[in-house]
C-alpha cells in the first residue's frame, strides 16, 4: 500500500504535463481548417509548412475547436524576411457584413466579413526584437510589446527552431521564448477562441516559409462572467450616507447634489481579495467612482480607504486615485482619452486586481498597469455618489470572472 501511495503521489505531481495532448498528428490536418487568404499549408516531414502566395492577404490555419483556459507549447523556424504569428482565443468577424472598429482607439478600420482577429503570439526575426509580444489582429494592435526589454527582445534565433510556450488563465496570458519570460498580460477581452497559425501576406521575389512542430496543449477548463449584481435588487449590496440609487431599466441610477448629505457609496457585502470585475457605466454629469478594495467609508480604520477608478464626465477616465493615500497613482492624457472615451454613452469598465498587480481598461483600452503596487489587498467595491457637483450617474452588468467548476 505505501509503493502505491508513492506512486500515486508521483503521478499527481506531473501536474499539467501529464494533461499535454498533441495539436498536430504529425501526418495530417485533421482538426484544422483555413481562414482568409490563399497561403497553401502542407505536411512535411512530421511539420506543419505555410508558404506565401502572392497576392494573398494574411492566411490562418486555425484549430476547429475553441480553448479557454491553456497551456499551449510549440516549436517554430521561419525564413527572416517573413513576420507570421499564432493566434490565440480568436474569432472571425461577422459574416453577413464588414466591421467597424475603433484599432488601438485611435482610428477607424474597416475588415471583411469572416476576418480573423484576436489575440496574436508574435514571431518575426531577431532583429525586430518582437517575438513573444501579443498583437490585437484587425482590432488594436500591440497589446504586450517586449521590444523595450533587453531578455525578451532577443530570445528568438533566427534560421534555428524556436520553442514557444503560452500560458492562458482567465485574463492573464504569459508567454516564453526558448524559456525567456516575454509577454506578460492582464486582458479580459477575450477568454475563449480558436487558435490559428499565420503566413503573413508577403512581397519578395521567392515565395517564404514558415514551418511548425510538436504542437501540443494541455487544456485547463474557462473561466466565466458571473453576475454581481441581479439587475433587478438591492441583493448583495449596501446603501450608505447620502444621494438616491434607484433601479431603471436594469440599471442602477445614482442621483446626488453638491449638499454634504448627499455623499454617499453603495457597498457590496462581500469583501475580495484578488478578482477581475467589469461593468458598464454612463456619467451624463458629475464626478463618481468605482472603489475597490475599500474600507468601510464610515470607519475609524487608519490609512488610504482602498483604490478608486475615476468615473467623470469630463475627465480621467480610468485613472486611478487612492483616497486617503498617494492621491492621483495613474492620470489620463485628455488626448488619449478622446480616442476611447465615450461622452454620455455606455462605457466598459473592467478592472483586474491580483496580488500587488492591478490592470485597468476602459472601451477595452488599457489606461493603467501597475505592478508591485504597495496599496491595500482585500476590501469592497464600492459605487461613489460624490458630492463635489451634480451628480448623475448609472451602472449595469456588474460581473466577476470565475473559473467554471
Amino acid at each position: 500500500m505505501r509503493t502505491l501511495g508513492i506512486a500515486l503521489l508521483a503521478l499527481g505531481s506531473l501536474g499539467a504535463a501529464e494533461r499535454f495532448v498533441p495539436l498536430f498528428d504529425g501526418k495530417t490536418l485533421n482538426g484544422w481548417k483555413q481562414l482568409n487568404g490563399t497561403a497553401p499549408y502542407v505536411v512535411e516531414n512530421g511539420m506543419i509548412l505555410g508558404r506565401t502566395a502572392e497576392g494573398s492577404p494574411n492566411s490562418f490555419l486555425c484549430t476547429t475547436r475553441d480553448y479557454g483556459d491553456f497551456i499551449l507549447e510549440f516549436e517554430v523556424k521561419h525564413d527572416p524576411e517573413l513576420n507570421s504569428g499564432v493566434q490565440i482565443r480568436a474569432h472571425q468577424y461577422p459574416q453577413d457584413a464588414e466591421t467597424l472598429i475603433n484599432n488601438q482607439g485611435l482610428r477607424k478600420r474597416q475588415f471583411p466579413a469572416g476576418r480573423v482577429y484576436g489575440y496574436q503570439v508574435e514571431i518575426a526575426n531577431e532583429k525586430s526584437g518582437a517575438s513573444g509580444g501579443i498583437y490585437d489582429e484587425a482590432r488594436r494592435g500591440w497589446v504586450a510589446s517586449i521590444q523595450k526589454d533587453p531578455a525578451a527582445s532577443k530570445a528568438l534565433k533566427d534560421n534555428q527552431w524556436n520553442k514557444f510556450r503560452v500560458e492562458a488563465r482567465g485574463d492573464h496570458i504569459q508567454v516564453t521564448v526558448n524559456g525567456i519570460p516575454c509577454a506578460d498580460l492582464v486582458d479580459p477581452l477575450d477568454l475563449t477562441g480558436f487558435i490559428g497559425l499565420q503566413v503573413h501576406q508577403f512581397k519578395g521575389e521567392k515565395p517564404a516559409e514558415v514551418r511548425w512542430r510538436n504542437i501540443r496543449i494541455a487544456d485547463l477548463g474557462r473561466h466565466e462572467w458571473q453576475p454581481l449584481w441581479d439587475g433587478k435588487t438591492m441583493r448583495g449590496w449596501t446603501k450608505t450616507g447620502g444621494g438616491q440609487w434607484k433601479i431603471e431599466d436594469g440599471a442602477l441610477h445614482g442621483i446626488a447634489t453638491t449638499n454634504p448629505a448627499d455623499r454617499g457609496f453603495l457597498l457590496s457585502e462581500a469583501e475580495f481579495g484578488d478578482f477581475t470585475v467589469r461593468m458598464k457605466y454612463k456619467i451624463p454629469r458629475g464626478n463618481s467612482g468605482v472603489f475597490f478594495r475599500m474600507v468601510d467609508p464610515a470607519g475609524k480604520e487608519p490609512g488610504p480607504m482602498g483604490y478608486e477608478v475615476e468615473v467623470d464626465a469630463a475627465a480621467n477616465p480610468g485613472g486611478l486615485y487612492e483616497p486617503r493615500g498617494r492621491t492621483w497613482v495613474v492620470q489620463i492624457d485628455p488626448k488619449e482619452a478622446a480616442n476611447f472615451y465615450r461622452p454620455n454613452d455606455w462605457n466598459d469598465l473592467a478592472i483586474s486586481a491580483h496580488g500587488d498587480r492591478i490592470v485597468l481598461h476602459v472601451n477595452g483600452i488599457q489606461t493603467a498597469d501597475l505592478k508591485k503596487d504597495p496599496g491595500r489587498r482585500k476590501g469592497r467595491l464600492g459605487l461613489q455618489l460624490s458630492n463635489r457637483q451634480e451628480l448623475d450617474v448609472w451602472f449595469k452588468d456588474i460581473q466577476i470572472l470565475r473559473p467554471t467548476k
